[in-house]
């Protein structure tokens, strides 16, 4: 149990150094890539706008704080559709897997891909479309492993690939996530959570649609090369997460969980924000959220004001499949992020837990 704590402790601090060096620059953004791996396709903890870094378990965790995912009962299958920026006609999928293995440990995998639609193909010499379409393909998997100490602190880390391309150019890349829970109280009340995520290798496009075939003129002829461009590699979007949340039991019936948490964006200003869920007989959920850029105030360029205004919102349906005492359980999860632009955010999951 010491040397838990005494892990905890060390990982705590390490990450309060390591804070102001990866502390939120504006003058960065723009210089990363793969923003996909900031997008959270699950509807539960999208209701509470992605801060629930302390208490977040199971396949979920595996987007935000890995260490959670051992924090289920034995297996857990999860389905999520997100409609990303209403009205922009791109969407989300993803489908998650976490499996225990003996008490205290636990495997996960998860999938997510991005969905663009067919979109019209043009080229300098045909701006109105040649006639064809085609669609981008953005898909990454995580494998994740998560192990709960007797102390109640539990640790994890998951590796994930991360692949972005066309038909004529891709780029890959392998990143690794980390995380620390540790909860404690007489009812498991408080909860308190790290997670650093995303921290891996440069991205770099290659393929045939980086190679032009130009037309050289000579004294004697007029001679055709192929010429390839060099893009230049890009770093991942890395994020460092450090949250805590309360849980008060008005009754037996009723709950109500306070939850906070801190952003480090390596590549955008930090956040903060704070958020309350309300259970009734862990039954029916209701939860909000609010989330606000350190550099929101000071904005004086509506166009530079984070994408999402702040404000998250969802619900939770958990539904037995029979009246026995371990029966299987079914949840619908629903969740609303407002943005500045286009029609919010809304994700939807179905959760299975075994």
């Amino acid at each position: 149990m010491n040397r838990s704590l005494y892990f905890l402790f060390l990982l705590t601090l390490a990450s309060l150094a390591a804070a102001p060096a990866w502390a939120g620059n504006p003058d960065r953004q723009g210089e990363a890539g793969a923003p996909e791996l900031l997008m959270n396709p699950w509807a539960r903890s999208a209701g509470l706008h992605t801060m629930t870094t302390s208490m977040i378990s199971g396949v979920e965790a595996m987007r935000l704080n890995v260490a959670g995912l051992a924090r289920i009962t034995k297996t857990e299958v999860v389905f999520g559709h997100t409609i990303y920026l209403r009205g922009t006609d791109i969407s989300i999928n993803s489908l998650g897997l976490s499996q225990k293995i003996g008490e205290n440990s636990a495997l996960g995998i998860s999938l997510m891909s991005l969905d663009f639609g067919e979109i019209r193909r043009t080229t300098t010499l045909q701006p109105e479309g040649t006639g064809s379409t085609f669609s981008p393909r953005y898909f990454n998997l995580g494998v994740g492993f998560s192990h709960i100490f007797e102390n109640k602190v539990s640790v994890g880390t998951l590796v994930r690939v991360v692949s972005q391309g066309i038909d004529d150019a891709t780029a890959s890349a392998v990143c690794l996530d980390a995380g620390v829970q540790y909860v404690t109280g007489e009812r498991e009340n408080f909860k308190f959570g790290i997670s650093l995520r995303n921290v891996g290798g440069r991205m770099q496009f290659r393929g045939e649609g980086l190679s032009q075939d130009l037309q050289i003129p000579a004294f004697d002829n007029v001679h055709g090369v192929t010429v390839s461009q060099r893009p230049t590699a890009f770093e991942l979007q890395s994020v460092l997460n450090i949250g805590m949340s309360y849980d008060f039991y008005v009754n037996s019936l009723n709950r109500l969980t306070f939850v906070g948490n801190y952003t480090s964006n390596a590549f955008s200003e930090d956040q903060i924000g704070g958020g309350i869920e309300y259970s009734f007989r862990e039954l029916v959920m209701l939860r909000g959220g609010y989330k606000l850029d350190f550099g929101e105030v000071a904005q004086s360029n509506a166009n530079a004001e984070p994408l999402y205004s702040g404000l998250a919102m969802g619900a939770t349906l958990n539904l037995s499949v029979s009246k026995k005492e371990n029966a299987p359980k079914i949840a619908l999860d629903y969740a609303y992020r407002t943005t500045r632009i286009y029609d919010g955010t809304h994700s939807l999951s179905v959760r299975i837990n075994l």
